[in-house]
C-alpha cells in the first residue's frame, strides 16, 4: 500500500476542484460531496479554494482547463448507464495530478483498468458489476481510500465523511469543525470504517454464509479462529469461503480478520484506559510487535501514537 501524500494539493494556492457529475443532481453520493467542499470554498475565499462543476460532455469540451484534483461523480443507479465516452472520461481525468471516483464514477474508472494495484472502496451494490480489468484493483470493504495519487468514495452518506475528511487534510480541522457545524454533522467516520449497514443488509439473506462467517470472526476477537474453523463452523470448504469474501468483500478471510481486530483494538485505544499491551491481548495479539506492526500497516502510526491522540484531545 502506497498512502496518498495530499501535502502539494494543500500548498496550491488556489487549489482548484473539478467535480464532474455524471448522475443526477439530488443524489445523496453528489450533494454529500458538493456541499461541504462548496462550504469550505465559500468559508475559505477564491484564493484558496476553487471548486467547479461539470457535466461529462462539458469536462470534455474543456480541455485547455487545468485543475489539481478531478473526481468522476454518479450515483449506483447510473452504473449500468455508463456513458459510451466513459473511457475518455477516465482518460481526462488522468491529466490532473490527484484524481479518482465516487459511486459507480468508481466503477468506471475500475473497468477501464486505471485502479491496477491500488486500494479502491467500490461501492457494495457494485461488485458484481466489475469487468476482468476491474480485478486489477484491490478492492477493500471501506468508506474511501486515500492510494498514491488516486481517491475513492463508495458514495451515499459515506460522501460527507470523504468530503470532510478532505477539507480538514488540506485546510485544518479549524474550517473542517466550522463545515460540520452549518451541516449539523458531529461525527466525520474515517477512511478505514466499513460499509458495514450496507454490507449487512445485502449478505444477511443473499449471502448468508458469509454474514455467518463475519459474525464468528465479530464474536471470536480474543482468540482468534482459523480460517479451517471458520469455513467449518460456517458449513461450507475453505475454498468456498476464500472466494465469497473475494467476490463480495475484495479481501481474503484472513486479512478481513486481521483488519477488523485491528479496528476493534483502534476502538479500545481511544476509548478505554486499558493498556497497549492489554488492547493487543484482548485483540488476539500474543506478541506486542506483531500488534505494532500489523497496527501500523493498516493505519499508519503505531498503537502509543494511537493512544496519544486520546490523550491529546
Amino acid at each position: 500500500m502506497h498512502p496518498a501524500d495530499l501535502s502539494p494539493l494543500a500548498q496550491e494556492k488556489p487549489l482548484r476542484v473539478l467535480l464532474v457529475n455524471a448522475g443526477e443532481p439530488d443524489m445523496l453520493t453528489w450533494s454529500g460531496l458538493v456541499q461541504p467542499l462548496r462550504l469550505a470554498a465559500k468559508l475559505l475565499g477564491p484564493e484558496l479554494l476553487h471548486v467547479d462543476v461539470r457535466s461529462p460532455d462539458k469536462f470534455m469540451a474543456d480541455a485547455q482547463r487545468h485543475w489539481h484534483l478531478v473526481l468522476l461523480v454518479a450515483d449506483e443507479a447510473e452504473a449500468a448507464l455508463k456513458p459510451a465516452n466513459s473511457r475518455a472520461l477516465v482518460e481526462r481525468c488522468r491529466a490532473a495530478p490527484f484524481w479518482g471516483g465516487v459511486g459507480a464514477g468508481v466503477l468506471w474508472l475500475a473497468d477501464a483498468g486505471a485502479l491496477h494495484g491500488i486500494r479502491t472502496a467500490l461501492p457494495w451494490a457494485l461488485y458484481p458489476d466489475t469487468n476482468a480489468l476491474a480485478e486489477q484493483a484491490l478492492f477493500t470493504p471501506n468508506l474511501f481510500e486515500f492510494d498514491r495519487n488516486r481517491l475513492t468514495c463508495c458514495g451515499g452518506a459515506a460522501s460527507i465523511d470523504f468530503a470532510l475528511t478532505l477539507v480538514e487534510m488540506l485546510f485544518g480541522g479549524v474550517v473542517q469543525a466550522q463545515v460540520k457545524e452549518i451541516l449539523c454533522v458531529d461525527r466525520v467516520r474515517g477512511k478505514d470504517e466499513r460499509q458495514r449497514v450496507a454490507l449487512q443488509a445485502r449478505f444477511g439473506t443473499l449471502q448468508p454464509k458469509l454474514t455467518e462467517a463475519v459474525a464468528l470472526m465479530e464474536a471470536n476477537i480474543e482468540e482468534p479462529l482459523s480460517t479451517d474453523d471458520i469455513a467449518q463452523l460456517s458449513g461450507i470448504s475453505r475454498r468456498q469461503l476464500e472466494r465469497l469474501f473475494k467476490q463480495y468483500l475484495g479481501s481474503l478471510p484472513s486479512r478481513y480478520y486481521l483488519e477488523l481486530r485491528l479496528q476493534r483494538a483502534r476502538k479500545l485505544l481511544l476509548e478505554t484506559n486499558n493498556s497497549i499491551v492489554q488492547v493487543g491481548l484482548m485483540c488476539g495479539f500474543s506478541s506486542g510487535s506483531h500488534f505494532s506492526t500489523a497496527f501500523g500497516a493498516l493505519f499508519g502510526n503505531t498503537p502509543r501514537e494511537e493512544r496519544q491522540r486520546k490523550l491529546g484531545q
